[in-house]
C-alpha cells in the first residue's frame, strides 16, 4: 500500500497534439461530418429539467433525517450535480444556442450551474477553452496537476486521497498554474450563486443547503462518474494522450466520453459524437479505449506506475492567445 510509483516527472513531449491534424484528415475523406457542427437545442431542455429536479429534492430533503440527506447526496444528488458540469461544459462550447448567439450561451451557463452551489460556469470556460488550444502546455494547460501533486500523491494510499479530493484540486490549481484577472461575468456569476443559495436556504434550511454543495463535492469526488477526469488524458499507455470511454455512462455525462472525438472535433455537440466515431470508425476503433470508468479509477491507485505525473505537458513555441 506505500509502494512508491516509479515516475518522477511529467512526460514532456516536443510535437503538437494530433487532434488538429486528425481533424483535417477525417474532414478530407469524410466531409458529410460538417453536417453535425450545430447547436443541439435539446440541450437547453434537458438542462431546464435538471435545474427543476434538484429543486424539488432540495424541497424533498428539507425534513429528512441527516443520514438520509447525506444519503440522497451521494446517490441522486451526486449524479445530477456532475452531469449539470457536463452540461456546462457542452454549454462551454456554444451547444445550447450555437457560436452565433455566444452570450446567450454564457448567461444559460450561469443559470444551469445554479443547483451546484458554487460558482464553476464562467472560470471554467474561460480555462477549458485554454485545454483544447493548448492541451498539456505548460503554464497554460490547468487540467495538468502541479508538481506538487505529481510528487506527494505518490503512493496507493495518497492517490485515493487525490481522487477524494479532486474538486479542490480543480478549483485551486488554476490559481497556482495560470491565475487570470477576475472579468465582468464571474463577479456576475459569483453574485447570481450567491443570491439563489441564501434563496434556498431563505425557504427550505442548511439541510437543503448541505445537500446541494454535498452532492457537488462528492459527485467530483470519489465517483463512479469522476472516473473520467482520469480516463481523459492520464497516460495509461505510453505515447498515447486522449482515450474514450464507451460504457453505458455517457448517457448521464452528454457523450463526455467519447473523447478522442470530442477533441478532434469540439464543436459538434456531444449528442452526435458518436455517429462521429461511426462514420470515421477507421479512426477511432483502433484507438485505445475504456468501458468502465471504475475500473479506470481502481487501476490508477493500484497501478504503481501511474501517478499525477502520468501526462504528457509540452513546452508552446510562439504567440499564446488566452480568454
Amino acid at each position: 500500500m506505500g509502494n512508491t510509483v516509479a515516475r518522477e516527472d511529467f512526460e514532456w513531449v516536443y510535437t503538437d497534439q494530433p487532434h488538429a491534424d486528425r481533424r483535417k484528415e477525417i474532414l478530407a475523406k469524410h466531409p458529410e461530418i460538417k453536417a453535425l457542427m450545430k447547436p443541439d437545442y435539446n440541450l437547453i431542455w434537458v438542462v431546464v429539467l435538471m435545474v427543476l429536479a434538484q429543486l424539488t429534492a432540495f424541497y424533498l430533503v428539507k425534513d429528512l433525517d441527516w443520514k438520509w440527506v447525506i444519503f440522497w447526496a451521494y446517490v441522486f444528488g451526486s449524479c445530477i450535480s456532475h452531469s449539470m458540469t457536463l452540461a456546462i461544459h457542452e454549454i462551454s462550447h456554444n451547444s445550447a444556442f450555437g457560436n452565433s448567439k455566444a452570450m446567450w450561451n454564457r448567461w444559460f451557463g450561469i443559470f444551469a450551474n445554479l443547483p451546484l452551489g458554487l460558482p464553476y460556469s464562467i472560470s471554467f470556460k474561460r480555462y477549458h477553452m485554454d485545454h483544447h488550444r493548448y492541451l498539456g502546455g505548460d503554464g497554460i494547460d490547468v487540467d495538468i496537476p502541479t508538481n506538487f501533486e505529481g510528487w506527494f500523491f505518490c503512493t496507493r494510499f495518497r492517490k485515493f486521497i487525490w481522487i477524494v479530493l479532486q474538486p479542490l484540486f480543480y478549483a485551486i490549481r488554476p490559481l497556482c498554474i495560470n491565475p487570470k484577472p477576475i472579468t465582468r461575468l464571474e463577479i456576475i456569476n459569483l453574485l447570481a450563486q450567491l443570491s439563489f443559495d441564501v434563496v434556498i436556504y431563505y425557504l427550505w434550511g442548511v439541510k437543503s443547503i448541505f445537500y446541494m454543495l454535498a452532492g457537488s463535492i462528492l459527485g467530483l469526488g470519489l465517483h463512479p462518474i469522476s472516473g473520467h477526469f482520469i480516463a481523459e488524458h492520464y497516460m495509461f499507455l505510453k505515447g498515447h494522450e486522449t482515450y474514450s470511454y464507451y460504457g453505458p455512462l455517457n448517457l448521464l455525462t452528454f457523450n463526455v466520453g467519447y473523447h478522442n472525438e470530442h477533441h478532434d472535433f469540439p464543436n459538434i455537440p456531444g449528442k452526435s459524437l458518436p455517429l462521429v466515431k461511426k462514420i470515421a470508425a477507421e479512426y477511432y476503433d483502433n484507438l485505445p479505449q475504456y468501458n468502465s470508468w471504475i475500473k479506470v479509477l481502481y487501476d490508477f491507485v493500484m497501478d504503481d506506475t501511474i501517478s499525477p505525473y502520468s501526462r504528457m505537458k509540452r513546452h508552446l513555441k510562439g504567440e499564446v492567445q488566452q480568454d
